[in-house]
Order: C-alpha cells, then structure tokens, then sequence
C-alpha cells in the first residue's frame, strides 16, 4: 500500500523524524543532546552525508545537503531508499521530515525516495509470514517550502507510479490483453478519463494487420485501448498521443527465446503500455489542462495456433506491407499500427514506449532510456531536461538516413529486423515509416524491468517514463500559461 504523504503544520515529536538541514547549528532547537550534536558534526566531516540514531523508541535521521541539483536531488532519493529499510527493521508506520533548509526540490525528493521505496508486490503470498505485518502509512511534511497543493500532486503522481509498477509485475495468467483493457476501463472511473476498448473484430475492420499478426499465435483475443483526457480547458489545440508496446507476455513466437533465463521476465514486456496509462492516471488525477490520447495495443506472443513465421508478409494499418524476418521482433509490429492509427488525430507530437530491443540495453544499460525520432531539437530537449530532473534520463541517439537502407526488403516494402549493428535505431527507422507527425520513440527496455533491487525503483517493475512524462506535460502547461 502506497503511504500518504500529508502537509504538516506543528511537528509530531512523538513521530519518526527525518531532518534536511544545511546547517547542524539549527538542530540543536529540536531535542538534540551535545553528544549528538558532536556524533553528527564527527559523521559529516567524513563525508557522511547521512546520520541515524535509533532511540529505541523513536527513529532520527539527519540529512545534510549542502549541494543542490538533479544530482544531489537523486542522492536524496537514495538515501530516502536507506531510510526506508531502517524503519521497516523497527516496524515504524510513520516517519516526518523536517525541512530545515527551505528547499521545494530537495523535501520532494526525500518523499519521493521514501514512497517509491516503501512498495511492495505481495498480492500472492498465501503464508502470513511472508507478507508484512506493519508497513510505512504516513510521511508527515514540515517544510514552509511545499504547499499542501504540492503535496496532493504528489501523492497523486506516486500513485500512478505504483499502477504502472503493479500492472508490470502481474503476471500473464492475470493479466492478458482482455484484462489490462478491463483494468484501465475501472481506474477511468477512478481518474476520469475516458476510455475505448476496440475488440478483435474492430481490430479486423480496421486492418491492424501486425497487432492480428502476432496474435496469431495466442488463444487469447488482442485488444486496442484508447485513453484520452480532455479538459475543457487544455492549453493544446492539438493532442499529444502516448503509444505503449502491450504485449502482456512475449516468448519470442517461433522465433523463441531460448538462452537461459530470457523468458524469465517477459511478463514485463507490456512495461510501455503501463507506462503510458500510468502517466494517463497521473494527468488526470492532478487535472492537468493538457490533451493527452494514450494508445494501447495488447496481445501476447505466442508459437500457437497459426503463429505468424519467418517470411510471412503483413499488411498494415497504412497499406504498407511488412516482410517477417523474426516472429521475436514483434513489438514494432503492434506499435506500427497504434502509430499508423495515432495520424488520425493530428497530433501535436507523438511520443511512444517501448521495451523494445536489447540493443538499446546493451548500448546504456538500465541507467537510461532511448530516444530518437522527428520531433524538433526544443522538443528533445526539454524532454531530457524533465529526465534530468526524475533521473529518468533519456540519451538521444542519431536518426541518419543511412539506417533506412538496413529495413529495406526485398519482396515487401520493409522488413521487420535490420542487421545485429545499431538494432535500437532500426526497430525506429521501422517505426518512422507509420507516423506522419512530430514524434518521439523512447526504448525503455534497460530501465523497466530490474532483477534485483535498484535502490528506490526497486525490484520488478520500476515505473519509468510516468514521472518523466508527467512532468513533460507540466513543464507544456507552464510554459503556456507563462506571461509574455
């Protein structure tokens, strides 16, 4: 369960307590003895930048934050990470920081570290001793720096995180394409927004021919979810559309996956789908006046039934046809046609996700995310400025023309895999010929999924690209709304 993070007005001296501070000179009007005084000045001339005392009764953490920054604000999420674990030995249901520096940035990334560390998947543990029996409820804030507004988006924002997270972490068998469709069909009367689900005869009448494609091998019909949210008063005359790969389990189809432990986690590769309703959620919950539609085609993977092969040709959404070269590089296929479908709209930009290739994993590892696309260079870079900013970075790679030559096949317009160089910017060369406005691909497949924990991601599914987005968005309304 996700803690509430709640403004605070008086300090409860009886909670938890976690102190910000740039100055240890200001503790000393908040109970702390000289020896403590001494212990912490002792810890921070060594480059502590941490200090824990267990009181018994009562646990104290001082953070000193000298700096200021995306790199320290992410130091801060660390440590609210190491903070975490020590209240969950003691048990504690709450904790209050105390921001002794005055600084919005620093006190929201604390919360943010403590909050994202504090989530859990235990929905089917059947023992009671493998679930917990006291878990964190309540982050109390006393800070004149954040205002209880803030700390509403906040909440609401973490929230939407923890969908993105528990839909990753769900596994096939309880949650295929027909219920991650259900699913977003409940949380819009939840988030108000509104929500279309296309059935598989709609799908036909609409010619996908790559999402059919692929489900050609699964006894489980494909679905097409339509999310929009439109405020009366959006800033934007013309929606940005979120694409999100939904394939809900991914074996590879005939082209299975076959080296040790590569099918292991594949339940996550639906994690651009999630991210997209996440991000959904999050606008909507905070009634951020921006037009957002969120597309999402889903399906599962499979060698069954009459499983598409290599050499098989596909008609998409456009009238382009698609050579087969690898039933494993099945995502692009599915995302085509969203893209293809995303047209429609007359978009102001289009920005999609996707696990989509291990190249892009093999490039920068889980410590990024990749970007390339048409959308102009102010687009990009607010776009990674925002990703400084929730350390969900997006590294730009180059969009040349000569990548073109490597999808080209012979007996169809294009093919479905290019050669084993430059693999993350070919599955976007294949993507570029289905959209016809501004457009962003974001390879989220390094930090989606972690297999062990990753400080405040955690382990699973980490949530990327909801706070990046949502940010994106606002950073839009701001920059709109700003006087001339």
């Amino acid at each position: 369960m996700q803690p509430t993070i709640k403004k605070e007005i008086e300090i409860k001296q009886e909670n938890n307590l976690v102190f910000l501070v740039n100055n240890i000179a200001l503790l000393k009007d908040f109970n702390f003895s000289n020896e403590e005084i001494k212990y912490i000045n002792k810890k921070t001339d060594k480059s502590k930048s941490l200090v824990h005392f267990n009181r018994l009764s009562q646990q104290v953490f001082v953070r000193f934050s000298s700096d200021s920054g995306n790199d320290e604000n992410e130091k801060i999420r660390m440590d609210g990470n190491v903070i975490l674990k020590e209240l969950k030995k003691e048990e504690a249901t709450n904790v209050s920081i105390v921001d002794l520096i005055g600084c919005k940035e620093r006190t929201i990334a604390l919360c943010e570290g403590i909050a994202l560390s504090a989530y859990s998947f235990l929905y089917y543990k059947s023992k009671k001793e493998d679930q917990k029996t006291e878990e964190l409820k309540e982050i109390c804030v006393s800070s004149p720096a954040v205002t209880g507004c803030e700390i509403n988006e906040l909440n609401n924002l973490l929230e939407a995180v923890y969908i993105t997270r528990n839909l990753v972490n769900e596994p096939v068998d309880r949650l295929n394409a027909v219920q991650l469709s259900e699913f977003v069909v409940e949380q819009s009367k939840t988030d108000g927004f509104h929500v279309e689900v296309f059935n598989k005869n709609k799908i036909e009448s609409l010619k996908f021919g790559g999402l059919l494609g692929v489900n050609k091998g699964s006894i489980d019909p494909p679905t097409f979810t339509v999310i929009e949210w439109k405020p009366a008063n959006a800033v934007n005359e013309k929606p940005y559309v979120l694409v999100g790969k939904g394939v809900v389990f991914d074996t590879g189809g005939i082209n299975l996956k076959t080296p040790p432990g590569s099918l292991d986690t594949m339940k996550s590769d639906m994690g651009g789908a999630a991210s997209v309703i996440g991000t959904l959620s999050a606008v909507a919950k905070n009634n951020l006046p921006v037009h957002v539609i969120g597309l999402v085609p889903a399906t599962d993977n499979r060698p069954g039934e009459n499983a598409i092969v290599p050499g098989d040709i596909l008609t998409m959404h456009n009238g382009m046809t698609v050579e087969v070269l690898n039933t494993d590089a099945e995502g692009r296929l599915i995302l085509a046609d969203a893209l293809s479908y995303a047209n429609k709209y007359k978009p102001e930009l289009v920005i999609d996700l996707a696990t989509l290739t291990g190249s892009a994993v093999m490039a920068i590892g889980e410590y990024g995310t990749v970007g390339m696309g048409t959308a102009d260079d102010k687009v990009f870079d607010e776009l990674e400025q925002q990703g400084y900013k929730t350390h969900e970075r997006v590294v730009k790679f180059p969009f040349w023309n000569d990548y073109d030559e490597l999808i080209k096949s012979d007996i169809a317009d294009i093919k479905n895999l290019g050669g084993r160089e430059a693999g993350a910017i070919t599955a976007g060369k294949f993507l570029s010929n289905f959209v016809d406005f501004p457009w962003i691909h974001l390879d989220i497949a390094g930090p989606s999924f972690h297999m062990k924990e990753s400080s405040y991601r955690g382990k699973g599914g980490s949530g990327v690209g909801v706070r990046l987005l949502y940010h994106f968005f606002k950073s839009v309304v701001e920059k709109t709304l700003q006087p001339v």
